[in-house]
């Protein structure tokens, strides 16, 4: 963001992530957020891929956890802040785990790097035993 002020959020909403069902409630979630904040549809797209991967992966892999949504409206752009965590086994090298290839599961392994490309800000902190927390940002 620069030189200019943090990004305050102006409303705010969080779900649990506990039952399949929860997974469907959370994408409806982000994409009314995502038309709420005025994102046109691609960007809607990208954020709405990039927290479904997230979500799921909390679910999967961490057990289950909790999604919170920030409205951010700081001077002159505005944009949504999409936290999501768990308090699973957490990942043993994250860096690793951002590469395309990398999988836990029968997956392809473009999971979290995939989510990470389709945001414009994205920070993973994991460790083993601590759980998972990933906070992406994107902006309108």
């Amino acid at each position: 963001m620069g030189d200019s002020e943090p990004a305050e959020p102006a409303a705010t909403r969080s779900l649990p992530i506990r039952t399949e069902r929860d997974l469907l409630t959370a994408r409806h979630a982000v994409r009314a957020a995502s038309l709420e904040a005025g994102f046109g549809l691609i960007a809607q797209t990208k954020l709405i891929t990039a927290a479904s991967e997230l979500v799921r992966n909390c679910y999967v892999h961490g057990g289950g956890g909790s999604l919170l949504i920030e409205h951010l409206e700081p001077p002159p752009r505005a944009g949504l802040r999409l936290t999501i965590s768990d308090e699973g086994p957490g990942i043993p090298d994250p860096d690793v785990a951002l590469v395309d290839g990398y999988s836990t599961g029968h997956g392809l392994g473009h999971g979290l790097g995939g989510a990470k490309r389709l945001v414009d800000e994205f920070r993973l902190e994991s460790a083993p035993g601590r759980g998972t927390t990933v906070v992406i940002t994107r902006w309108t």
